[in-house]
């Protein structure tokens, strides 16, 4: 009779032993969309059925965001507002260079591209003042 002893642990420094990781579209979606978000300038776009856009351009709503995911690589498809004026070049870049790195950083994924189409541009909002 053997001694019963601990059972045996398992290496579990190789990553690849622990079992695998698969992250889907719509997850990398609402993670881009909440990134996009993160950059100054960058409000929401109003949903399209056949072309038409759906209720009001508002720059509260969620950035629309379409991903398809190749391996280890995801491409964006980014519809997003404006605020003017800020300058709408510089502004998407900067949504664009962020969306990489956020997208990387919290899901592994390498981002290979991020195509945007700029649905609206908006208004700050101002608070009105009240008068008393």
């Amino acid at each position: 009779m053997t001694p019963a002893g601990p059972p045996a642990q398992e290496n579990t420094d190789d990553p690849g032993a622990r079992g695998s990781l698969t992250i889907s579209e719509r997850a990398v979606e609402r993670i881009a969309s909440h990134a996009a978000l993160e950059v100054d300038g960058i409000g929401g776009s109003a949903p399209r059925v056949l072309g038409v856009t759906v209720g009001a351009e508002e720059a509260e709503r969620n950035v629309r965001i379409a991903a398809r995911i190749t391996g280890a690589v995801v491409a964006l498809d980014v519809r997003l507002s404006i605020t003017y004026p800020a300058p709408v070049g510089s502004t998407a870049e900067s949504a664009r260079t962020h969306l990489i790195s956020r997208v990387h950083a919290l899901t592994g994924l390498s981002v290979s591209k991020v195509d945007i189409t700029v649905t609206a541009l908006h208004r700050a909002v101002v608070t009105p003042r009240r008068i008393r």
